[in-house]
């Protein structure tokens, strides 16, 4: 495997696109291009989670695909944590709409430009994230061939398009959000989470609607994957049912499984993304399996049919 870590802004460490491409070689596919996943950690736009990153980039890796983990612009600006929410936050420009979601498409302008030597398929690349991940990529879902991308790149709308994108326990519509019943410290997790990302604890009706993917659901809109737990009860699974929903609207293939136990914030529901038993749900880990054979239909490897002989005459002849 190559990994290298590329930075995206020369004064700044926080944003960065992290490779994990698989070496390739005779015995594999012999110089053909792999499809890629680009992931997007989650972490309320405060902070990029390390839990929805690396072990996911190693999971699609070890599905035959190249991966990529992007650490978008936070309010906290790469560090580990959340901000004190008893102390007043201050407006940060870097973190705010529509910035995270350009990064989703300079990363895409990343991998094709160097395409022919990381041997990605441009054709084929995924996008997949969690949370406040998952919201940025349901956004760039929709998004990545309006003017508020393409004429920001000065770049033709093609060169930003997804194939397929994978949402975990995303959140779709603030106005419903908005009304939704929260605890206390819930409630001050999104005020701070509005503030990151749109600059306002309490954003109008208007930009709520403009961060709100479900209204904005398109036949430009690509294939989705979309999971979640019932009992989640920070970001509720109505918001994955909300745009399954959207994408039935506009007759955009989807396939969705909210699964019945676990909290939010599961990411591979295992021991290689857990920091404690609670974060182990076997049933919702099936997620990444259900995600694989989905993708297959879209992504599998162009494969020749040959016999295990047949292969090894090829060996032989190489």
């Amino acid at each position: 495997m190559k990994s290298e870590v590329i930075k995206f802004y020369d004064d700044r460490d926080d944003v960065t696109l992290t490779t994990y491409m698989i070496a390739d070689s005779p015995e594999l596919l012999g110089g053909k291009k792999r499809p890629a996943i680009l992931i997007c950690p989650g972490g309320a736009y405060l902070a990029c989670s390390d839990r929805e990153g690396e072990a996911v980039a190693l999971r699609f890796a070890a599905m035959g695909y190249h991966a990529f983990v992007l650490r978008y612009s936070t309010y906290m600006g790469g560090e580990v944590g959340f901000p004190d929410f008893q102390e007043e936050m201050k407006v940060k420009e870097h973190s705010i709409h529509p910035t995270p979601m350009r990064e989703i498409g300079k990363a895409m302008l990343t991998i094709r430009e160097h395409a022919e030597d990381w041997l990605v398929d441009v054709n084929k690349i995924a996008i997949c994230g969690f949370s406040a991940g998952a919201h940025n990529c349901a956004m760039y879902s929709v998004y990545w061939n309006k003017p508020i991308m393409h004429e920001y790149f000065k770049e033709k709308p093609d060169m930003f398009k997804p194939a397929a994108t994978i949402l975990g326990y995303t959140l779709s519509d603030y106005l419903f959000m908005r009304s939704f019943p929260k605890s206390p410290i819930d409630s001050k997790l999104f005020e701070a989470a509005n503030l990151a990302f749109t600059g306002n604890k309490e954003p109008d009706e208007e930009t709520l609607k403009e961060i709100s993917p479900v209204f904005h659901v398109s036949e430009s809109t690509p294939p989705m994957f979309l999971w979640a737990t019932s009992e989640d009860t920070l970001v509720p699974a109505q918001h994955t049912l909300r745009m399954a929903h959207a994408l039935a609207d506009k007759n955009i293939p989807y396939e969705v499984h909210i699964y019945e136990k676990g909290p939010h914030g599961l990411s591979l529901s295992n021991q290689a993304t857990a920091q404690a038993k609670s974060q182990m749900y076997r049933d919702a880990a099936r997620w990444i399996v259900e995600a694989e054979a989905w993708l297959e239909k879209r992504f599998a490897l162009e494969l020749p049919e040959l016999t295990p002989f047949e292969l090894m005459e090829k060996e032989h002849k190489r």
